[in-house]
């Protein structure tokens, strides 16, 4: 064989020198014009949910606002949006706009104010509930917290404990029932493990009825008719009562209870997979469950002490807002609390204006506006809860 020497072989021609104008091999390759879009980070609120939540805030002020106009008696929508400016900067207003005024006020703005925090807190405490114990019945008041709470606030209504106390003595009563209700449900459900979830809403239910069973022993013994329908009134929730000083107890349990949860979400999410998979990513459910029991018993307590047992928002909007954005923790801790507080909001201004000069207890239109809702979207056939249908 006859060796070939590689210097006298004609090469095949270089397409760059018999293409001047082909790319160099040799040279790095050009980022493209048009880069993939950026990802958002692990845990970071969609784009979609901020725009929704920027969305809402608007909605919720109007609401408000519309609220202070509203009632038994309707003003006008810009004399109430006087009034509260004048509240705000000061400004003096004619001696015969006095009446109107101190309605919107006194009476109206923080009573709105109200109903938009505690329907806040409670669709806030209902992502919180279902998280902690991984069931979609569960809202703030399965645990037996608020009817704890009406056992003190019957204590004070019909039997006249906490007299002394004026009128924070109701609300004493019933945030002091709900926290010793609430002792008495961790002692009984708390096992070597931490709290069961199973165990938590079986306890909770069933000192449910026995926290009802004495509320209503204390009210069939008090003799007068209007101590027992005052109780009964409140049981099933109102905002009659409402005064600025509920404001900053209210607001304050409300922004603790949203920020814990924002800051948590991951820590949710991975909860919700299953106790052995939040410890193979070193996540201990018994403290994060300990610490939303926590949570929701103090902040439920607050609520009920403010406005009385208010059910079904806590339970309905989680699963609405589930059924829109998905069941990441952190959409669902913005736009809870957003749509709570405009759903209260105009609850509120229902019961109030429907038996003008009567009112109708709140509890009594979201339960009536609640069971319809939850059975839609439990009969929806894209609504999914913990991986089944």
């Amino acid at each position: 064989m006859i060796p070939i020497d590689p210097s006298t072989h004609p090469s095949e021609p270089d397409a760059s020198a018999s293409h001047p104008g082909a790319p160099d091999a040799s040279a790095p390759h050009p980022r493209p014009s048009h880069p993939h879009p950026r990802r958002p980070a692990p845990g970071a609120v969609p784009p979609r949910v901020r725009w929704a939540a920027l969305a809402l805030l608007p909605i919720l002020a109007a609401s408000i606002l519309a609220a202070t106009s509203l009632g038994a008696a309707a003003i006008p929508l810009d004399e109430a949006s006087g009034y509260t400016w004048a509240a705000i900067t000061g400004a003096h207003l004619p001696r015969e706009q006095f009446t109107d005024y101190t309605v919107v006020t006194s009476i109206r703005l923080p009573r709105a104010l109200l109903a938009a925090l505690v329907g806040a807190g409670l669709g806030a405490l209902g992502v919180a509930a279902q998280a902690m114990v991984r069931n979609p019945l569960a809202d703030p008041f399965i645990l037996g917290i608020s009817s704890g709470a009406s056992v003190g606030a019957a204590a004070v209504i019909a039997l006249g404990a906490l007299a002394s106390w004026g009128v924070y003595g109701l609300s004493i009563a019933a945030f002091a029932s709900a926290l010793g209700a609430s002792t008495i449900v961790y002692l009984l459900a708390r096992t070597k493990e931490g709290l069961a979830p199973t165990r938590l809403i079986l306890v909770g239910v069933v000192l449910s009825f026995g926290f009802q069973g004495l509320t209503s022993a204390i009210v069939f013994f008090e003799p007068r008719g209007e101590a027992a329908r005052t109780v009964m009134f409140w049981l099933l929730g109102s905002l009659g009562g409402a005064s600025w000083s509920h404001i900053p107890v209210a607001a304050g349990a409300v922004v603790i209870t949203v920020v814990v949860l924002f800051s948590r979400a991951r820590v949710l999410d991975v909860l919700s997979t299953g106790d052995a998979a939040s410890l193979s990513m070193g996540i201990n459910p018994k403290t994060v469950r300990t610490q939303l029991f926590v949570l929701v018993a103090l902040g439920t307590g607050v609520l009920v002490a403010v406005s009385g047992t208010i059910g079904f928002v806590g339970l309905v909007i989680p699963h609405i807002v589930r059924m829109v954005v998905g069941p990441a923790h952190r959409a669902m801790v913005v736009l809870a609390p957003l749509i709570g507080a405009i759903l209260l909001v105009w609850v509120d201004v229902f019961s109030r204006s429907i038996v003008p000069p009567r009112e109708l207890p709140i509890g009594v239109v979201t339960a009536l506006l609640g069971v319809p809702i939850f059975v839609l979207i439990i009969r929806s056939s894209r609504y999914v809860y913990g991986g089944s249908r």
